[in-house]
């Protein structure tokens, strides 16, 4: 994961006045996160329920194409080796044996088949209605230069986590060559192109500021507020929100 030039200081009102022009929801239902592959005959299926997930101002879906189906013939062209790692870090961290496509990680908390609906909806639900959901409460608003962050406050939670930045592509149909899904032209939703880890939170309200230009120069940004195991790898999710391009 790489880094971005990003401040963090107690939470203190700005001096600039935020827009407020772009409704922000603090406490989202849940975060999808799609691993998925061009490359994989069994992902078109949970690639078009992924596209009615992006569409829902309540979850935050983001789609991680990853590269180890490329030897079947078709090279994923959304597909990064940090996607792929992070599917691996699940992997270890859930204590499972290997990886697998389409698969939907939720919260950061537990995986189920990406092309079940029954098991998606229903792992959100649970997790709602168990308090496994956002628990932190992360606000997003904006000058004329810059983007802040404000975390709210763990409470009785966990107290530490990452700041992650989740940059992703806007919808772009593909059309598929070779492989599994020869001759298909599949569109994809929220292709996650980086991941950065911005801070880290010690369960306290804080603010963190990030460049305008950081966001202006990709198609789509959102922000993870991700505790970490003691072996680095990654958490339970307790906060998310979109960070809207002006």
């Amino acid at each position: 994961m790489g880094g971005v030039a990003l401040g963090a200081e107690p939470e203190k009102p700005a001096t600039d006045k935020p827009q407020t022009d772009v409704p922000q929801i603090d406490r989202p239902l849940g975060v999808v996160e799609l691993f998925t592959s061009q490359g994989c005959s069994s992902c078109p299926p949970a690639d078009e329920f992924f596209a009615e997930l992006a569409g829902k101002d309540d979850i935050i879906a983001l789609a991680y194409h990853v590269n180890y189906w490329d030897y079947l013939g078709w090279q994923d062209t959304l597909s990064t080796k940090e996607n792929t790692e992070r599917q691996y870090d699940y992997m270890r961290a859930f204590g499972s044996r290997s990886v697998y496509t389409p698969q939907a990680v939720i919260n950061g908390r537990s995986h189920v088949n990406g092309a079940s609906r029954k098991d998606v909806d229903g792992a959100l639900a649970r997790m709602d209605r168990t308090g496994e959901g956002m628990r932190v409460a992360i606000k997003v608003s904006r000058t004329s230069d810059r983007v802040m962050i404000d975390a709210g406050d763990a409470g009785n939670g966990p107290a530490d986590a990452h700041v992650v930045i989740i940059y992703f592509d806007p919808p772009q149909m593909v059309k598929i060559g070779q492989g599994e899904n020869s001759g298909r032209s599949l569109t994809y939703w929220n292709a996650v192109s980086d991941i950065q880890t911005a801070g880290m939170w010690h369960g306290k309200a804080q603010r963190y500021e990030l460049p305008m230009t950081e966001i202006a120069k990709k198609g789509g940004c959102a922000v993870l507020l991700q505790s970490v195991g003691k072996d680095g790898m990654p958490g339970p999710i307790l906060g998310a929100a979109f960070i809207h391009k002006p």
